[in-house]
């Protein structure tokens, strides 16, 4: 998560040189080839998925692919904090759209959850730079947009892990995500002025090709293989309030009190949404008490 709040600063900063989308096509096209020699040299093989492979990579056109077009593309119009704290809402689509893929069921207190997520995302939006029929509002509406991208390809996503591992499983689906970016990527990177890309965003580039992307989504979707969607991604509400911190410590980005606000509603929703579990778990432990 700590991984991923930085990749919002990184990328940001990066895309003033680097075109977003062709950002994004390098990015990904380097995690997947990192991620298939790491599987090569795990296993013995590529390990090309079989039947499953339409599956994985299909979802991974629109999970590392679509949401990547949307996301980064949303975040030049946006604060890096904004987009973080509207990709929040994420564990709560995931937690709805799981009950649709059987990895999960819903209850009253998701659905109160689910509402109260959203109004926090109500909250932030009602307080940027204006509600205008462009900028901002178009920005906040594509990165819940990709938020969306995200989610489908988690709760269906985790079905699959059952039969394939999770190294194997990102690996492919980053195949079919560079493969979507492939085309807008290169046509957006034909009209860049690669001679006046410094440094810092080629080193941007890097760590965001083999932290959050590589190594953060291989660890992410082990931990769904043994916990289940729902409940891992809840862990995404500590990315937004560490994003905003080091938007405001690198990008000068102003902390509004809009955000805070925004933020707190979406964590406590998500915390509704996770109340069935701590109170199953409550029980568990009342019935093991001694006498």
């Amino acid at each position: 998560m700590a991984a991923w709040a930085a990749n919002f600063i990184v990328v940001k900063s990066a895309n003033e040189q680097i075109p977003p989308v062709t950002f994004a096509f390098l990015r990904f096209g380097i995690a997947a080839l990192t991620l298939l020699v790491a599987l090569r040299w795990r296993d013995g093989s590529f390990g090309w998925p079989g039947r499953d492979a339409i599956a994985i990579m299909g979802l991974g056109a629109l999970g590392f692919g679509v949401y990547q077009i949307l996301w980064s593309t949303a975040l030049q119009e946006i604060p890096a904090g904004d987009s973080a704290l509207l990709i929040a809402t994420t564990p709560v689509i995931t937690a709805l759209l799981a009950v649709v893929s059987g990895a999960d069921f819903l209850t009253r207190t998701k659905l109160a959850g689910s509402l109260l997520s959203f109004a926090g995302v109500g909250v932030i939006v009602a307080s940027g730079p204006g509600l205008t029929v462009g900028g901002a509002i178009v920005g906040d509406a594509l990165t819940l947009a990709a938020a969306i991208c995200w989610s489908i390809f988690t709760a269906f996503g985790a079905p699959i892990l059952r039969r394939h591992s999770p190294l194997q499983t990102t690996s492919w689906a980053m195949v079919g995500g560079t493969l979507v970016l492939a085309i807008p990527g290169i046509a957006q990177g034909a009209g860049a002025n690669w001679s006046a890309v410094g440094l810092d965003a080629w080193a941007g580039l890097a760590f965001s090709a083999f932290i959050p992307a590589g190594l953060a989504n291989v660890v992410v979707f082990n931990a769904i293989r043994l916990l289940g969607p729902t409940r891992i991604t809840a862990y995404q509400f500590l990315v937004p309030f560490i994003a905003v911190l080091l938007g405001a410590a690198f990008l000068a980005e102003p902390v509004r009190f809009g955000q805070l606000v925004g933020g707190v509603v979406i964590v406590l929703g998500v915390v509704v949404t996770r109340s069935d579990r701590l109170t199953a778990f409550g029980g568990w432990l009342r019935e093991r008490e001694p006498g």
